[in-house]
Formats: structure tokens, sequence, C-alpha cells
């Protein structure tokens, strides 16, 4: 969807959103959230920095999930989409608002340095056993969702409406919000009025919040492609179809895609993030197996990418002689859309944190490199719902001073190094959530 589109998309929600903003204490919900978080929270983080599960296998996560929602008071159903958890608090007439979090960790063996690093293995669905670790901050993200929920419930005087609070598995997958949609998500539970979540970022400060306007995040897709060969001796390579020397030559074949097929200003990228073939010296193997993420910033583009990656591949491969019964094959495994913010909601969100946290700790929003989140499943063109996803800084002040003069870089995600400060993150994130729904279902 074009962000043309979904601006006027936005345009058909105008009058529910052209309210003031309802701006609550934040000094005394401020506090509220840092008394819970030393009494409450703080124990939760580090309960699932320490036991994170890999995508579609957080069983233990999902049940701690429903656990704490419905300690709470909402009402709440597991199983959705699989190991995902919904729990509605219902307060009156008002809107019906979505607040998600993702609660999957990813196989990285954790080397942060932290008192309560991840030891933690699993067994992942493939049948291998890999380290776990959050290394992407969900855990911040189920520690605030349950921080929003206890606050809400304790606030049922200053807002009315419908809360769903979404639990979702594997967005490292990009494949758990469409799971939970595919299981009748919004025909079980109700369509939203309004769909709102968060990133915390560890290279954004701490202290900061930050949501665009329009494209929030890029698209990604998974692109398999298996190069098939001619097994032969690697001393007589003309009796044979060497998949490796093929498979090399679509790694630079795709890399014209985007410097010669994709308009300069339309950002792409193509990476082949994987490479497998052969398993020996001197043996010619009869297939080569590549694995692509793609991305890109208008689903034009990468419907554009998509269909010249399996050109290019399957024409490299007959360019050097593979039969046409032995055709490469491209799959695209899994795949998300660009994730938009609907414009008005954002500028009226946007306003809102800005007299929640002060103008200066909202910057405009800037897009660091090509991310992607399936968060774009529940605010899809085709379900009308309008979306606010913004970014919580993670990394304190300090870290960036100290690499700028030489110290440590400050780690990114998915790296094994990756960490962020707990409180700041998850107590920002939590006021903010708060103050979104405040705004979106004040009191009658």
């Amino acid at each position: 969807m074009n962000l043309l589109r979904k601006t006027m998309l936005s345009l058909t929600v105008g009058s529910a959103l052209a309210a003031t903003p309802v701006l609550a204490n934040s000094d005394e919900i401020a506090a509220a959230v840092n008394a819970d978080y030393d009494a409450y929270l703080d124990e939760l983080f580090l309960h699932f920095h320490m036991n994170p599960e890999l995508f579609f296998l957080e069983t233990k996560t999902a049940a701690r999930m429903a656990a704490e929602l419905r300690a709470v008071g909402l009402e709440v159903t597991e199983g959705v989409g699989g190991t995902g958890v919904v729990g509605m608090l219902r307060n009156g007439e008002g809107p019906l608002i979505l607040l998600r979090a993702d609660m999957d960790g990813l196989p990285v063996q954790e080397k942060s340095g932290l008192d309560y690093a991840s030891t933690a293995t699993q067994v992942g669905q493939d049948g291998q056993e890999y380290p776990v670790m959050h290394a992407c901050g969900h855990d911040v993200h189920i520690t605030s969702m349950v921080g929003t929920a206890r606050r809400l419930m304790a606030m049922r005087d200053q807002w009315s409406g419908t809360i769903m609070f979404i639990v979702q598995p594997a967005e490292e997958r990009v494949g758990g919000a469409k799971a939970m949609m595919e299981d009748g998500l919004y025909e079980r539970f109700g369509k939203p009025d309004y769909a709102v979540a968060f990133h915390v970022a560890s290279v954004i400060p701490t202290g900061i919040v930050t949501a665009s306007e329009g494209i929030q995040y890029s698209s990604a897709d998974s692109v398999d492609i298996m190069v098939p060969g001619i097994g032969a001796h690697g001393a007589s390579p003309h009796a044979g179809r060497d998949p490796v020397y093929i498979g090399s030559q679509i790694v630079t074949a795709l890399q014209s895609i985007v410097s010669r097929e994709v308009m300069p200003l339309s950002p792409g990228v193509i990476t082949v993030g994987a490479f497998h073939a052969g398993s020996k010296h001197n043996i010619i193997s009869d297939r080569a197996d590549l694995q692509l993420t793609v991305r890109a910033n208008d689903e034009r583009v990468r419907e554009q990418l998509l269909a010249a990656i399996e050109r290019v591949a399957v024409n490299v491969g007959r360019a050097h002689g593979l039969p046409d019964d032995m055709p490469v094959q491209v799959t695209v495994t899994e795949g998300t859309p660009v994730t938009y913010n609907d414009p008005a909601l954002a500028r009226r969100l946007n306003g809102v944190m800005k007299a929640t946290f002060g103008e200066e700790n909202v910057p405009p929003f800037e897009q660091r490199g090509m991310g992607a989140e399936d968060f774009a499943f529940f605010v899809a063109e085709d379900t009308g719902v309008p979306g606010y996803y913004f970014a919580v800084g993670g990394t304190p002040q300090e870290a960036f001073d100290a690499a700028e003069n030489g110290g440590p870089p400050v780690p990114t995600h998915h790296s094994p190094l990756f960490k962020i400060a707990p409180r700041e993150s998850v107590t920002v994130g939590t006021r903010a959530m708060i103050a979104a729904v405040l705004d979106l279902a004040p009191a009658k």
C-alpha cells in the first residue's frame, strides 16, 4: 500500500482523531510506574530475560504472560495462532484498542557480560538445539505490557472502553501476527478501532520516544534458492554442472537488481545471508542452497525485487547449462509487508508523547536501516485498522558518549552483545502505552 492510499485511509477516521489530547497527570503516572517497577516489574523482566524461548515455541513465556494478565483481572484466551495470548480488559463504553507485545527470543548465545545473561538452550522447530537470547528486546515489551495492564486496571476511572492485550509469538520469523490473524483474531475478539505497539531500540538514547507519521519499518521477505547441479569429480568439472559456481554467479547477478533495476530514490536491499554446498575438496556437489533476506519501503518495489530475484536466478542457471527439467528453484518462505503508521493517528499520538515526555524527548523519527515488523498484519490496508508503532530508547546517553570517545560501540539488535537499560526502557514504554490509551479512550 503506498503512502497516498494510506493517507486517504487516515481521512476516513479523521473525525475520530480530531479530539484534543487528554493529558493525565504525567508525574503521578511516572511515580506509580516506577514504584511498580521496583516492587514487581524488575523481577519479572529478569525472569523473561533469563528464560527466552524461540519463535512458535514460547510455551512457558506464554503461560507466564497468561497468568500475569489473569492476575490483573483480564479475560485471557491462550493458544491463539499457536502460542499467542489475548487478554481483554473491559471498562464500559468506548473504543476497542489493541496493544501488542511480541515475546520470542533468538538463536543467539548471549555474550553481554550481564550478571543476568541468558544461558538457556532450546531445541528449535528443525530439531537442532540452540542457545537462546532476548537479543532484540522482546523481554522489555512483555514486561511493559504487564506494567501497562496493572496501571490501566488501577486507573479505570480515567478511561473508558476495551483494551485487547496481544501477546504475540514469532515476530522474529515475521509469522506470529499473521498466524493470530489467520486464527480469527478480529472475528473472535473484535476489530480494533486503533492498534498500538512499541519496540525498544538500543541505537536510541533512553528517555526518547519517536514515531513516523508514515512508513515506520520496511517489508521483509525470506527467500530460499535451490541450485541443482550434476555431480562430478573435482578434477573433471566438464563432466558435470557445478552448483557452487552457478550459485556464485547468482549471488553476483542479484546485486545488479537494486543498482540497475530499481529507481535510485526507492530503497531496496537484497542480502544473501547463507550459502551451503558441497562436502569435500574434490567433489563437485549436486546441490547448493542460498538464503536471502529482501527489504523494501514500498509494496511495488517489494514485488519488483521478488520477481527479479526469480528471473535472475532461474536464467543464470539456464545460461550455465542446467537442463530444463532441472531448473533453479526460488521460494519465498516468509514475509511481512511495510509497516505504516496512520498519519493522522501518528500526529495525534506524537502530540500526546510530546506533552507526556517533553518535546525535546520526542524527535522526528529516523529510519535507521531497513528493519521490519510483522505488526503490519494487524494494521494492513484490508483491515481498516489505524496503527501507531513507536520506538523507545534503550541505551543510556553515556554509552553513546563513550563510544564517540573511543569506547566500545553500542551493540545493535540481534548481536550477542545486545543489552538495554531495563528500568528506563520498561518504564518509558509503559508510560507511553498508558498515555496513548488515556488519549484514545478518555473517561465518559
